[in-house]
């Protein structure tokens, strides 16, 4: 990887060497300190944007309510054909957007197209949604009266992403909420601030063309302080945040404190429950990249196999084989199927996370190390490592962002249920199963306690049309597909009295 390879990816994105973090142009162009991206690849500085400050923040957010006026009285389609015309130029920069999110984040180069791709999918998805945002009409029980709701905008809608998804994550919530007449302030993780200033640059386009306000999409930049004017704005009724607990819980309390609305995607412990009747060969292929894809820094990575005594050996040794094939560098090199982690502090997590698991009593079966050499000058390479363990263990409980991939066996399928529910976290989960009564009992009531139950496929993975989010600890969110959207508007309930007489419900007299 190259200079000039590099200045091609900024330079096609409207990235510049020095960049104003903000969507107020340039303003306020260098008036806060500057937020460094380094690529995890080898370190190599990328560029720079600037901190929103203050009263740069203020001025986003009157241009925001500007915005939302014009924006909330378009009709639906018509603002999903804004959204289908941001879809379109994502197609266009697919290739090298997706190469951006790869260099500045550090995940594999398929994996960085893919994300670009759930983009567009959900693009697509909102143009749909458009001309569907339906509500009910219902009988009254006064005569010559109709009742319905309707679902109008909230208003403007702040959005808090994290590194592991640095552009997908957002549109879910961006292209829901702009058709559903809302608009939006990003502010993008601080670890990788380039890839939201090239979404930022695609969307202005599009405002430019159809000669719209550039407050229907904000962006901000900044470090907690920024996500906490975010958080305590009463001008934003409307918080969906993505990261850890410990950052979840903050921001849900001071939502709630003045009374606003959250979506809180936040940390997994997911497990794959593999059966004496499953397919092994399968079941390894979703189990190696749910543990390995993004080196383990999705929030639906595969954390814990649970797995039946019978096939036990037959599982490990196969894990054993495929660890020892995994490739592991530059995730722009297609060869390659493992990056790095986003930065060193992730390293010294991993290495934490290592020293626990032995001295709260884990057997390594394939050992975890920081690798070292020219090829991870970066220091932010590790090797995927697997670990015997019992689910109590503290650190088995709490979620490292790493490919550590924790093994356990179980005797029956009512105390594999109960393992994989024995966490904090309930986001995503799976059985590898040909039973059809396992498979069934896993989805049901009795079954898993996730917000995503899969059989024979892997936790990760999810694709846009279902709504996707968690129980428990990772928050209770639901973002992208089915009717997620709801969270997104306000629902309203009209009766209409077309009578002469103005009877009252319950059958209430007031006479006068």
């Amino acid at each position: 990887m190259n200079l000039s390879e590099i200045n091609n990816i900024l330079e096609g994105l409207g990235i510049s060497k020095e960049n104003p973090g903000s969507s107020t142009g340039k303003e306020f162009f260098g008036a806060g300190p500057k937020i460094v991206s380094h690529t995890p690849i080898n370190g190599q500085e990328l560029a720079s944007v600037t901190q929103t400050t203050r009263e740069e923040y203020e001025a986003i957010m009157a241009k925001s309510d500007e915005a939302f006026k014009v924006w909330r009285t378009m009709p639906a389609p018509k603002r999903g054909e804004i959204v289908r015309q941001y879809g379109n130029k994502l197609r266009e920069n697919k290739d090298l957007l997706g190469r951006l999110v790869s260099l500045e984040m550090g995940k594999s180069l398929q994996e960085g197209w893919g994300e670009v791709q759930e983009m567009i999918d959900i693009c697509d998805f909102a143009v749909g949604l458009s001309r569907q945002l339906y509500g009910l009409t219902m009988h009254s029980e006064r005569p010559s009266h109709r009742m319905y709701e309707q679902w109008h905008p909230m208003g403007t809608v702040g959005i808090i992403s994290a590194f592991n998804f640095p552009v997908a994550v957002w549109c879910w919530n961006a292209a829901i909420a702009w058709v559903c007449g809302d608009v939006c302030v990003w502010k993008p993780s601080e670890k990788v601030p380039l890839c939201g200033i090239a979404c930022q640059n695609i969307f202005n386009e599009v405002l430019e063309e159809n000669n719209l306000p550039e407050g229907i999409s904000c962006l901000v930049n900044g470090g907690v302080e920024v996500g906490e004017w975010m958080t305590q704005d009463k001008r934003m009724p409307l918080i969906s945040a993505t990261g850890s607990i410990r950052m979840g819980k903050i921001v849900g309390q001071a939502v709630a404190a003045r009374l606003g609305k959250t979506i809180l995607e936040l940390g997994g412990n997911n497990a794959i429950i593999i059966s004496e009747k499953a397919d092994i060969e399968s079941t390894l292929v979703g189990a190696v990249f749910g543990a390995v894809g993004t080196a383990g820094q999705r929030c639906t990575s595969t954390r814990r196999l649970i797995i039946h005594e019978s096939q036990y050996d037959n599982v490990i040794a196969a894990l054993k084989k495929a660890y020892g094939q995994l490739r592991i560098g530059n995730p722009l090199d297609m060869n390659n199927h493992v990056g790095p982690l986003i930065d060193t502090l992730a390293v010294e997590q991993y290495e934490k996370a290592l020293a626990a698991i032995k001295e709260q009593g884990g057997t390594m079966i394939v050992e975890g190390e920081v690798l070292q050499g020219d090829e991870y000058s970066s220091g932010c390479y590790v090797k995927p490592c697997i670990a015997e363990v019992e689910n109590h263990y503290a650190i088995v409980q709490h979620e490292t962002f790493a490919p550590i991939l924790y093994v356990m066996k179980y005797k029956d399928l009512d105390e594999a249920i109960a393992l994989q529910n024995g966490v904090p976290q309930g986001l995503s989960s799976a059985i590898m199963t040909t039973d059809m009564r396992e498979s069934e009992l896993f989805l049901s009531a009795a079954g898993s306690d996730c917000g995503i139950a899969n059989v024979n496929i892997g936790t990760s993975g999810a694709e846009i049309g279902g709504a996707f989010g968690g129980e428990k600890e990772t928050g209770g969110g639901r973002e992208s597909g089915s009717d997620a959207w709801k969270a997104y508007m306000r629902r309203q309930t009209n009766t209409i009295n077309y009578s002469k007489e103005v009877p009252l419900a319950q059958g209430i007299k007031f006479d006068l």
